[in-house]
């Protein structure tokens, strides 16, 4: 984001951080425990404070089934989906009140699931 969208998504209502990694370490997106962490190191990262438990939850049948995940924070969720069974993905979506750093979550993200690909779009709620 350029100083002038920064500041723009300062003032708005909210930011919701798309996130879309591939390549990821196949044995992180099938952990519940796993999961559970990265959720808790994230909100640390960017500095949001967690609102109840991480639900983690695998269900759907064939190609669909996987892990989803679901955070409450003080200023909105975050929500996680994985794909173990085509390119081992994970999609997370971040939105917040509280302005947060965006680039920090992707990085944060992508280190912690060793994704070989990543991409992000930012979207400001105004």
């Amino acid at each position: 984001m350029t100083k002038v969208e920064v500041e723009r998504a300062k003032k708005a209502w909210g930011l919701i951080a798309v996130i879309n990694l591939s390549g990821c370490d196949h044995r992180m997106i099938q952990s519940p425990t796993k999961i559970k962490l990265f959720v808790k190191q994230l909100c640390k990262r960017i500095k949001m404070v967690p609102y109840g438990p991480t639900m983690v939850k695998k269900f759907g049948t064939g190609s669909l089934e996987g892990y989803s995940a679901l955070q409450f924070i003080e200023t909105s969720s975050i929500t996680l989906h994985f794909d173990d069974k085509g390119g081992d993905r994970a999609f997370i979506d971040i939105f917040s009140c509280k302005y947060f750093e965006a680039t920090d979550a992707l990085d944060f993200s992508r280190e912690f699931f060793q994704a070989k690909k990543s991409k992000m779009k930012v979207i400001v709620r105004d």
